[in-house]
């Protein structure tokens, strides 16, 4: 069980376990909100692509992203909880003016790339299903992202019921090609084996992290919790971040698995077939090897991941704002601006995959930008008071951070020369 605070009673005292339990599983629910950025378009491009080209050669890659995520994702959700601010509004606390600025300025960038992947899954997902224009599609998922965020503007708890079972259509759907599927159990054991072929392979690594690690979901998730603070109520906040602690354990968990499920789905359906590692392709290989339903489904857990993302990456920047700047612009104005960048890739006919694995290249820059002040506050006793970070977790976390930052370096190094 992932832990970052000192040792606490087994349960608060005079309270019936099985009441207790109840209400812990009342307060779960964020994580599966964050976890959706987990399991975006950006993700499906990414696996597709990786295990059509190199097979189960990342799977590893995939596991160990996800294992991180779910250590970062907790120590966000504990950030909200201890200190009743979420990591913008704590950074703009504690850092000076120009790295506040600074750091806003790139997670603006960030929160600009996922929003362009949401809606180019999106649009995707519809000309899969129903022929519909790319332009089209992606306005129509702009429209649908609208009421989507309108649920949580009435209630947030309906929100995250209505976020959580578009995850759930996502996860039906890639059970359902796995269980059909002809998996190569050893050659995929052997996936979990760290190793890359070629630059190609370090460069999707990295896409697969940007795509993982998402830095939007970790600024999110401290807003999240931070939203279900109620003030100095200690036994409150031992129940909140007990449950913070199953909630992140099993969404990120659900996000791993479908993320594994991908790439094990396109190396066995789609490597070797001579298929192009585009979603378009992917479809088409689906329908042809495994029949109609597949590929239907498919495109349809593509689709509702691209609308539950695309409402959650506008929550988001509005968190970014609101947080690093003290200003709050009307959410109409937030989806404008997330929105424009996207149709235009559209209307100039950009291939879709290429540029949804860009996009998550982008996105792995800003991971040290949001990981690194977690990762400086959480270990700060007068920031976390009792819930500061143990000595292992910090140490976990900070080896995590170099090895994204590293790898980013061999980015850097691999694409430039090729600009």
């Amino acid at each position: 069980m992932i832990s970052g605070e000192a040792p606490r009673p087994g349960r608060l005292p005079g309270r019936p376990l099985g009441r207790m339990r109840q209400r812990m599983v009342g307060l779960m629910g964020p994580a599966f909100v964050a976890a959706v950025a987990y399991v975006d378009p950006g993700n499906f491009a990414t696996n597709v692509e990786s295990g059509a080209r190199f097979g189960f050669l990342l799977l590893w890659v995939v596991l160990s992203a996800n294992i991180v995520a779910m250590l970062l994702q907790y120590l966000s959700a504990k950030l909200g909880i201890a200190t009743g601010r979420n990591l913008p509004e704590l950074c703009r606390d504690h850092y000076r003016r120009p790295v506040v600025w600074g750091l806003w300025f790139q997670a603006e960038i960030v929160v600009i790339m996922t929003d362009l992947a949401e809606f180019i899954g999106g649009a995707v997902a519809l000309n899969l299903l129903f022929g519909m224009p790319m332009l089209q599609g992606g306005v129509l998922i702009a429209v649908a992202s609208f009421i989507v965020l309108a649920i949580r503007t009435a209630r947030q708890r309906r929100f995250e019921a209505v976020i959580t079972a578009l995850l759930a259509v996502v996860v039906g759907a890639f059970l359902y090609q796995l269980l059909n599927a002809q998996v190569p159990y050893g050659e995929m054991a052997r996936g979990l084996v760290p190793g890359f072929d070629g630059s190609a392979s370090v460069l999707l690594a990295a896409g697969i992290i940007g795509a993982t690690v998402m830095p939007h979901a970790v600024y999110l998730h401290s807003a999240l919790t931070q939203e279900r603070f109620t003030g100095d109520q200690e036994p409150r906040r031992e129940m909140l971040i007990r449950a913070q602690r199953i909630d992140v354990v099993l969404a990120m968990g659900v996000a791993g698995l479908v993320n594994m499920a991908m790439l094990v789905s396109a190396a066995s359906l789609l490597r070797g077939t001579g298929a192009e590692p585009t979603l378009h392709g992917a479809y088409a290989q689906f329908s042809e090897g495994s029949g109609p339903l597949t590929a239907t489904l498919f495109a349809v857990a593509l689709l509702a991941s691209g609308l539950a993302s695309s409402s959650v990456g506008v929550y988001a920047g509005q968190v970014v704002m609101q947080g690093f700047l003290r200003r709050r612009i009307p959410i109409s104005l937030r989806r404008l601006i997330a929105v424009v960048p996207a149709l235009a890739v559209l209307a100039f006919g950009v291939d879709p995959t290429h540029a949804l694995v860009l996009s998550q290249v982008v996105l792995s820059f800003g991971i040290p930008f949001a990981l690194v002040p977690l990762l400086l506050l959480t270990r700060r006793a007068d920031v976390m008071g009792a819930w500061v970070n143990r000595r292992a977790t910090t140490v976990a976390a900070a080896c995590a951070t170099s090895v994204i930052v590293v790898l980013n370096l061999v980015l850097i190094a691999l694409v430039v020369p090729t600009l």
